[in-house]
């Protein structure tokens, strides 16, 4: 048995897919599998795969009709035999050594889920920023989720770390499989993270995450609501979860409000009118059963709210007013940003990193 299966899924991605399974032939742990999952690629993804196979008995194959990503990590799940899994964007890389440090955490602390930060990284602007940073109150330890609420607020991805195979497998945590759709870790995610009895954050960051899009926007009608479906997906897991639901059901409805919100800023003009409609009928619903309480209106604003409820148009105004203000931020950042945390230091100048400091 492997000590860690890392599931990499696949679609189109033959500029990057080398430098991905690089960065995991060249791991310190050797003793892994690496589940390489093709998605009905049609440029050489397959191919490339099938390459890497031929020179590392490692490296297993599996290519299927295109049916998403959700469906990829279900299946590398199943076919797994390592006792954690891990899982690796096939566009990023990982730090060689990423696997042995946590494999060496989660057996120290006997861990369900360790987690760890990344860099964000801008390749075309040389830009290397370290976010998903960890709170020391809660880092290298072991916590759940009722220790600290705020867990499920940090950015904390399920391809930033490993997860122990009986763990997925006992509480049947799976992603939706809903083809061609976006934000499948969502619901995975959530349920991880409160079904955890053991959970590990070490601050450090051993992901390389390619972000070069930072602008670019959703023109696809049938991805406009693929969040909701995510959020429908958590609803379910928390009423079938009374004892979970009590407990934290308003930040997950902080959370499902501040990404509705920002899926408004990223989607295309044509489709925010009506995604506003669907916003304010999921809302409304929540607002009838008395769900949005004063944990909930201390952190969003309750006249936003109303406003979203009771004058669609008006909400409009206001989310066209944060698009503005969001392009103005992004247009300064390129300018000029300090970015400053415990592990380092980032300047960035002119849309160039000119200093990068680690600590």
């Amino acid at each position: 048995m492997p000590k860690v299966s890392i599931i990499v899924p696949i679609y189109n991605v033959e500029k990057y897919l080398k430098e991905c399974l690089d960065s995991l032939t060249n791991q310190t742990l050797k003793d892994i599998e690496i589940l390489c999952i093709d998605d009905g690629s049609t440029d050489s993804s397959g191919q490339i795969c099938d390459e890497y196979a031929k020179n590392d008995a490692r490296i297993k194959v599996i290519h299927k009709q295109n049916s998403g990503y959700g469906n990829s990590i279900n299946l590398g799940i199943e076919k797994a035999e390592g006792k954690y899994i891990g899982i690796l964007e096939s566009d990023d890389y990982a730090n060689r050594k990423m696997y042995e440090d946590l494999w060496n955490t989660a057996e120290k602390f006997q861990a369900d889920n360790v987690r760890c930060s990344w860099y964000e990284c801008f390749p075309e602007k040389n830009v290397y920023i370290n976010v998903g940073t960890i709170s020391p109150k809660i880092a290298n330890k072991v916590i759940t989720f009722r220790d600290y609420h705020k867990i499920l607020k940090n950015k904390t991805m399920i391809w930033g770390g490993i997860l122990k195979k009986d763990f997925l497998i006992n509480n049947n945590i799976k992603c939706l499989e809903t083809p061609g759709a976006s934000y499948q870790d969502t619901s995975f995610n959530f349920k991880i993270l409160t079904l955890a009895q053991r959970l590990v954050l070490v601050d450090k960051p051993y992901v390389y995450y390619r972000k070069d899009n930072i602008n670019s926007s959703v023109k696809n009608k049938g991805k406009v609501y693929f969040i909701c479906d995510e959020y429908s997906e958590i609803t379910k897991f928390l009423n079938e979860h009374p004892d979970i639901k009590k407990e934290i059901n308003y930040r997950k409805l902080i959370n499902e409000y501040n990404n509705y919100v920002w899926n408004l800023l990223r989607i295309s003009e044509e489709y925010r009118e009506e995604f506003i409609v669907k916003f304010a009928e999921i809302f409304k619903q929540y607002y009838d059963n008395g769900e949005l309480d004063e944990k909930f209106y201390n952190k969003i604003s309750k006249d936003e709210v109303e406003t979203l409820l009771n004058n669609k148009n008006e909400y409009l105004n206001i989310i066209n007013k944060k698009i503005k203000k969001k392009l103005a931020r992004e247009k300064r950042k390129n300018m000029f940003s300090l970015k400053t945390s415990r592990t380092g230091i980032s300047l960035i100048l002119f849309g160039k990193q000119v200093i990068n400091i680690s600590k």
